[in-house]
């Protein structure tokens, strides 16, 4: 789709990744293309689910413009690899176009393409990457606990947002894509999933504030049993909890969904909080329906989360299961030159290569791509 994942997602913006690139310069581009100006100076610059499609639109007309050609519909279905270089490339409808170079940059779900390049004899790595659930809460007591205040927030506060790690088994347990003011939406890529992503409108003015809390998961010492899928050990990792996901939802985008003390404790809950799920929860035992490397860390971490933001420890609180897509969990190896090591003219790019973690982050290393494969044209 136009845009990638990046199109209808939350729109945050916030990178650590400041050495891979020039921020600014993404920032004034995002802005160029009809982004608010206040992403230039805000600590923690968002866009919003509904204000990025256009954006996204004017970037595409914007390429257009300058000679640039979009083909929606086309499938990459064959790589034309000739002595380790890569030659063409072949859409489904039977089309071949000559390439100098290929820019990778097909996002963490396009798991077709892992198993093409894997089936050309194309190396890649298994990467350890991180997976777990969504906890909502009502955002008016994220308010409450984050800006000490007993009732509303003031108007001019912002929907607050929390950062939260902690360390299990030597593993991290941590929230990741904070969403005040936000929605949780189904994020399945293929039949018989349940994947679960949050996102937030541009004022975040939603009645609920959920995040990932996710679970290190090292594909060397964690998942041994997965150890015969080789490279995609982690992958059928992922499909396999995605899968379970779908069959206690009740085999639709139904999610299970469990009260967060039910869930520490042990117990299935009789009845679920109101959320901004769409689809609808079915209450579901996660305590035991998880494996034991995620769900057993996962109860700490909420236990020890309790105790760094009170009140944050709450039957008010539904967790959702299962957040899955934080990163790729395949690598796609590359040089230094940003070409992959076994094939002239391939180069991995952005989440789905491993490397990136975001939209800014994944935007950078877009460019140092394009870059690159300028050299050898």
């Amino acid at each position: 789709g136009e845009g990638g994942a990046g199109t209808y997602s939350d729109g945050k913006l916030y990178t650590r990744s400041l050495k891979r690139g020039d921020v600014r310069r993404i920032f004034e581009n995002l802005v160029y293309h009809g982004a608010t100006e206040k992403i230039l100076i805000d600590a923690h610059p968002h866009i919003g689910t509904n204000k990025l499609p256009k954006i996204i639109k004017n970037i595409r007309e914007t390429i257009l413009k300058y000679g640039g050609e979009i083909h929606f519909n086309s499938r990459v279905s064959d790589f034309i690899i000739k002595n380790n270089k890569l030659k063409a490339i072949r859409i489904q409808n039977g089309q071949e176009l000559s390439v100098n170079a290929v820019i990778l940059a097909t996002g963490h779900s396009a798991r077709d393409i892992f198993e093409l390049l894997n089936n050309k004899n194309v190396l890649l790595k298994a990467k350890s990457f991180a997976m777990g659930v969504r906890v909502e809460h009502p955002q008016e007591l994220i308010d409450q606990i984050q800006y000490s205040c007993n009732g509303q927030r003031n108007g001019l506060l912002p929907a607050a947002a929390y950062s939260l790690v902690h360390q299990v088994k030597n593993r991290g347990v941590y929230s990741f894509c904070m969403c005040p003011g936000g929605f949780i939406v189904p994020a399945a890529t293929a039949p018989g999933e349940v994947v679960v992503n949050g996102m937030s409108p541009s004022k975040r003015n939603n009645a609920f504030a959920n995040s990932g809390i996710v679970v290190e998961i090292n594909v060397d010492e964690d998942i041994r049993k997965y150890k015969k899928f080789g490279v995609f050990k982690g992958l059928e990792f992922q499909r396999d909890l995605e899968k379970l996901a779908f069959n206690a939802g009740g085999k639709s985008q139904v999610a299970p969904a469990q009260r967060l003390t039910d869930f520490v404790e042990g117990n299935l809950s009789s009845s679920l909080n109101t959320t901004s799920y769409q689809p609808g929860l079915k209450s579901s035992p996660l305590h035991s329906l998880l494996p034991k490397t995620i769900g057993s860390r996962l109860r700490k971490g909420f236990a020890a989360f309790g105790k760094k933001m009170h009140g944050y420890y709450t039957n008010e609180a539904n967790i959702i299961g299962v957040e899955s897509r934080t990163s790729s969990p395949i690598n796609i190896p590359r040089k230094n030159t940003l070409e992959h090591p076994e094939v002239t003219g391939l180069f991995p790019c952005g989440e789905g290569g491993g490397y990136a973690g975001g939209i800014i982050s994944a935007a950078m290393d877009g460019e140092r791509s394009a870059e690159a494969a300028s050299q050898i044209l």
